[in-house]
């Protein structure tokens, strides 16, 4: 639904905990005549705690105090605000925003005429089609689907976690995480994409999205 500007200008929240990420954009918005940023915090709590007359928030997704996207997405629609996504673009974290629910995803080297007509759409409440966002989406269509049990097991196995660890975790029985590991094996190859291995389980997951694609 579309929204209309209030006392003449878009009122832009940034959630970011790069001060030059911040500076940067305080600097692109200001420059423009129909748009302000009204709040600036390094995680969403702290945002809200300083204004919810905001017409979109610009999101980072990978910020400091490990909040997930889909958590603070939802914090932001609790409170009425509608996200767009400002991110390096780790595959992972932008398919939980994706399906989170944001008006768009934008990577941080987009030029600044792309900022700015996004940032227009997004606080007017207009999606914001993009290739990474679309992407994000359109990648569970080609996914394994694995049951609820087998991805927690696939979480926790393939991520190092022992067989007597994730029967720990998951509250099983010793014997039975190995049965689990290997129906998980037998799906993927079946799909066509073999996992004979724990690291190959590990690739599998990235490429998945059950697990967080590793950090420089």
């Amino acid at each position: 639904m579309e929204t209309e500007q209030r006392g003449g200008r878009w009122r832009i929240g940034v959630v970011d905990d790069h001060d030059a990420i911040v500076r940067g954009l305080r600097a692109i918005v200001g420059e423009q005549p129909d748009m302000e940023v009204v709040a600036a915090a390094s995680t969403v709590p702290e945002l809200l705690t300083q204004t919810t007359d905001i017409d979109v928030v610009v999101l980072d997704l990978l910020l400091e105090d490990g909040s997930s996207p889909d958590t603070n997405v939802e914090l932001l629609r609790e409170a009425g605000i509608p996200a767009l996504v400002y991110t390096s673009g780790d595959p992972y974290l932008v398919r939980v925003a994706a399906k989170a629910g944001v008006l768009g995803v934008l990577r941080k080297n987009v030029r600044e005429s792309v900022l700015v007509a996004a940032l227009r759409a997004a606080a007017s409440g207009t999606m914001v089609p993009t290739v990474e966002w679309a992407s994000a989406i359109d990648a569970d269509e080609g996914l394994v689907d694995l049951p609820p049990r087998l991805r927690r097991v696939l979480e926790l196995y393939a991520a190092g976690v022992s067989t007597a660890g994730v029967a720990k975790a998951l509250k099983l029985s010793a014997d039975t995480v190995p049965g689990y590991v290997s129906d998980i094996r037998d799906i993927y190859s079946a799909a066509g994409r073999p996992a004979p291995t724990k690291i190959d389980l590990y690739k599998r997951g990235i490429e998945d999205g059950w697990l967080p694609s590793p950090r420089r």
